[in-house]
Parts: structure tokens; C-alpha cells; sequence
């Protein structure tokens, strides 16, 4: 697959900034959360690339292959924790808004597992990796995880 562009080099005025956004957000909870979150969301929108480099960053911090190829039946997977799965049942919801789907039992367990701050930086966090997806898939981009985190050095 060949990009179709480099979103970095054809807008940087605006990348870098996006970028800074989703690296501040992602770091405002647990790393393990975050990541089930990315993977999840990614596998909704079927971006390869995301799906490909945010499994790479989950083995990384010690993530087990059970959870990573459960996630997509988390549902019915005793694996995940409950506040774990509050955050893959908003990320569900919120990733599916176009199929006309009601968040209140969503929100419900949301809110039973997070602080109203970590609502927020949850749901930024969803927003940011929905539109990490929508760059790799419109544009065609496939990094492999070294390569991202070297452009992550330089953004």
C-alpha cells in the first residue's frame, strides 16, 4: 500500500499540534487502559496501521496475547476489569455514533468506574485515536511501530 500523502509534511502547522494533543491526552491515564482503548476503537474502524502499531505498544508495556485478540469479543471475555470494561463500552459507543445507538447504559458504567475528569480525558482519548484512524485510513499510511516512534521524536 502506498500512502496517498504525508499528513506531517503536507500540514505541519497543524500535525504538530495534533500531535502534541494526542500525546498529552494518551498520557492523562494508565498506559494499559489507554492502549485496550486505541486497539479497540481501531478494530471498529479497521485501521490496520493503528491496529498494528497500538498491539506492538501494548506487548510492549506487558499486555498479554489473550487480552489483545480477546478484545474484539470483550464483551463475553472475563478478562477485562470493570472499569476496563466501562472504557471499551464507551469507546464502543461513542466509535459506533453513526449506527444510532443510545450511550446511557454506556455512560452508566462509564461513570460508575471514572471520576468525572478522567470522563473527559477518556473521551478526548477516543476522539484523538478515532481520528488517528480516519488520517490512516483516508491517506493510506502504514508505519511500523519503530518507524512511529521515530516520527514521534520529530513531531
Amino acid at each position: 500500500m502506498t500512502p496517498k500523502l504525508d499528513p506531517f509534511a503536507a500540514a505541519p502547522s497543524v500535525m504538530k499540534p495534533w500531535f502534541a494533543a494526542s500525546t498529552a491526552i494518551q498520557n492523562s491515564l494508565e498506559p494499559s487502559l489507554i492502549e485496550l482503548v486505541k486497539i479497540r476503537a481501531s478494530q471498529i474502524n479497521q485501521c490496520a496501521n493503528c491496529l498494528n502499531m497500538h498491539t506492538a505498544e501494548a506487548r510492549a508495556q506487558g499486555e498479554t496475547e489473550q487480552r489483545i485478540y480477546l478484545l474484539s469479543a470483550w464483551r463475553e471475555a472475563p478478562v477485562f476489569s470493570p472499569r476496563e470494561r466501562a472504557a471499551l463500552g464507551w469507546t464502543d459507543a461513542l466509535t459506533r455514533l453513526s449506527e444510532g445507538h443510545t450511550q446511557r447504559e454506556a455512560y452508566e458504567a462509564l461513570a460508575a468506574e471514572f471520576t468525572q475528569e478522567e470522563q473527559v480525558k477518556l473521551t478526548l482519548m477516543i476522539n484523538i485515536i478515532n481520528g488517528w484512524n480516519r488520517l490512516a485510513v483516508g491517506f493510506d499510511l502504514w508505519l511500523e511501530p519503530a518507524a512511529a516512534k521515530t516520527v514521534a521524536h520529530t513531531a
